[in-house]
């Protein structure tokens, strides 16, 4: 029997990926216009960011403890294997209440073998690993090859981001107010990464332009041996931006495959539309 893996929908892969590539999806929730939702199942990233422009403050919640339970505890009885490749535990809940969820079926079914992954990655940071995972054990890959792969990825995961509005950083409590009316003022657009699974600010540049080249810079800096690498773009309502930033990457870095995907409800709650972030590996699997 294959190695099941599971993931949250903060991972940012499409719809149909899940029951395409046998992928349990455990979605967070997202309260639109005082109506709460399930990410990926019953709303659409779009309806979010369209909020967010007319005015409203989502909010999100991580992924239930019921749904884990029962998840688990199927898995359990039928003696499935399997790898939860979980969003940062920095930035979520989620990956704590699923440890105690496990530590609690496991009282009942002790042999069960389920391993969680606290990435320290979001979005496609991770995603990118899941897509690894789910074709691995298609290949009937081991449980152990399987959570290497996740582990080593999850490591040498960079994740290179800038959003269109300070504001929505600054609502989530990412920047300060300040520097959102100034940098709104003076054009200035921050680039951020993400260490220990945390939303580091590391640079601002004057100007969407220059960003882009100044992140493929950071990217010949960091990252190593693209053209044997899938390069991830995810964006918030901002296709046009993503296939740009993308033929830069492709005449620059020349990648194996640069993979586009959309932000998120659970995630593009908090960045905003607009929101550009690249993700790739600054040491590949030997």
């Amino acid at each position: 029997m294959p190695v099941k893996i599971l993931a949250d929908s903060a991972c940012d892969l499409p719809k149909d990926f899940y029951p395409e590539h046998n992928v349990t999806l455990f979605p967070l929730k997202v309260q639109v216009n005082g109506q709460e939702y399930e990410d990926v199942k019953t709303i659409d990233p779009k309806t979010v960011y369209d909020a967010i422009r007319s005015g409203d403050v989502p909010k999100t919640s991580q992924v239930s403890p019921l749904l884990f339970e029962e998840v688990f505890t199927k898995m359990a009885e039928n003696n499935e294997d399997g790898i939860y490749i979980a969003f940062s535990s920095a930035l979520s809940g989620t990956y704590q209440t699923s440890v105690m969820i496990l530590d609690q079926v496991k009282e009942k079914y002790p042999n069960f073998n389920l391993t969680i992954v606290d990435t320290k990655c979001a979005s496609l940071g991770f995603g990118l690993s899941v897509k690894e995972a789910a074709r691995l054990a298609a290949q009937n890959a081991s449980k152990e090859e399987i959570l290497n792969d996740v582990l080593f990825r999850s490591q040498h995961m960079e994740h290179l981001f800038t959003v269109e509005d300070l504001d929505y950083l600054a609502k989530g409590g990412r920047v300060s107010k300040a520097s959102a009316f100034l940098g709104g003022l003076l054009n200035i657009k921050p680039i951020l990464n993400v260490e220990d699974g945390k939303l580091v600010p590391i640079e601002k540049i004057r100007g969407k332009k220059k960003v882009y080249r100044r992140i493929i810079e950071i990217m010949k800096e960091r990252g190593e041996n693209f053209k044997d690498q899938i390069v991830g773009i995810s964006h918030a309502d901002t296709i046009e931006t993503a296939l740009e930033v993308k033929a830069l990457i492709e005449e620059e870095l020349n990648p194996q495959e640069v993979y586009i995907s959309s932000i998120g409800s659970a995630v593009g709650a908090h960045t905003g539309p607009g929101t550009i972030s690249i993700f790739f590996l600054n040491k590949l699997p030997s």
